[in-house]
């Protein structure tokens, strides 16, 4: 109840300084609104670079990831040969 009352009481204090001070309000608003602006879209350049920065990073990855699937391949034919070796061996044994 404190909070609706405090609420309304600030809403009319408002309205009443919005009328007797409009044109001083209207200079703070028309200095804020270039420098919300400003500094609205200095962020979302930031931002947007850094997204772009990312998806770099994901290009040089999907790069790498062939490489591996072709290492992978490398070792398999070796344990392949190493078992072939062991086999050799085990029949030279026995």
């Amino acid at each position: 109840m404190k909070t609706l009352i405090g609420g309304a009481v600030a809403a009319v204090l408002g309205l009443i300084g919005m009328s007797i001070w409009w044109k001083p309000f209207l200079q703070l608003l028309a200095g804020a609104i270039p420098v919300m602006l400003l500094l609205g879209g200095g962020l979302a350049l930031y931002l947007g670079f850094d997204e772009l920065k990312d998806t770099w990073k994901k290009e040089d990855t999907s790069v790498d990831i062939p490489t591996a699937v072709d290492e992978s391949e490398k070792y398999e034919k070796e344990i392949e040969e190493l078992k072939q070796e062991i086999e050799t061996l085990k029949a030279e044994k026995a």
